[in-house]
């Protein structure tokens, strides 16, 4: 099932995680203690850095570092890449690109973009179509997006786990282009077309892909 997710867009790709809590054998005393004299240990260390000139340094959330170790390690097909519009500094926007090289999306090439959360993997990670050159939303003729740019994606609802990750998300991503479903959709016509007739289903995607109608939606160019 998709649903809505914390920005309302229904199906939108949007993690939602849970973490454990732990008992720790500590007093509520001995804690403030210990906050009180890491503040104090911190202001010295910026008093410190600022008096020798030096700026000040920008600490990373979990999530930010989680994230860094997810990017080192990815391992992707040669059919995704993935980039930094706003630099390698910024690692919570990135854009993902699938050029899928099988199956009914043969040749097309289809740019998504992600804001990640700063309790990643704990929360909120959002995904949507996009046209790279134009900076502006595509329409795409496919059972599991809508033509708002939304991704519906059961990794990134119920079956998400903390201990996947953001190559987990790319690979999931390109498996729709590979294998669509009909089974769960956003664009129901296109799913019903996909179940009922597959031949039809395949020349819709290539018009579509063209840039072209489809009834009576225009699709964006992508090839």
């Amino acid at each position: 099932m998709c649903y809505r997710d914390s920005w309302g867009n229904r199906g939108a790709c949007s993690i939602q995680m849970y973490s454990k809590h732990y008992m720790t054998l500590v007093s509520y005393s001995s804690v403030g203690i210990m906050i009180k004299l890491f503040k104090v240990k911190e202001k010295q260390r910026e008093l410190a850095e600022n008096s020798n000139g030096k700026p000040p340094v920008k600490k990373q959330s979990a999530g930010e570092l989680r994230l860094h170790k997810d990017i080192s390690e990815l391992n992707l097909p040669k059919t995704c890449s993935i980039s930094f519009p706003n630099g390698k500094d910024d690692l919570m926007n990135f854009e993902v690109t699938i050029r899928p090289d099988d199956g009914y999306y043969l040749g097309g090439t289809f740019t998504f973009t992600f804001q990640i959360s700063s309790i990643y993997p704990h929360g909120g990670t959002k995904s949507q179509m996009q046209n790279k050159s134009e900076k502006h939303f595509i329409t795409v003729y496919h059972p599991n997006i809508d033509l708002d740019g939304n991704v519906c994606l059961n990794i990134l609802r119920e079956d998400w786990k903390p201990v996947l990750n953001i190559n987990t998300i790319i690979y999931g991503l390109y498996h729709l282009f590979t294998e669509p479903n009909h089974e769960d959709p956003l664009n129901r016509e296109a799913a019903a077309v996909l179940r009922d007739n597959p031949k039809m289903f395949e020349s819709n995607v290539r018009r579509a892909m063209a840039g072209g109608y489809v009834g009576q939606t225009f699709f964006t160019r992508c090839i």
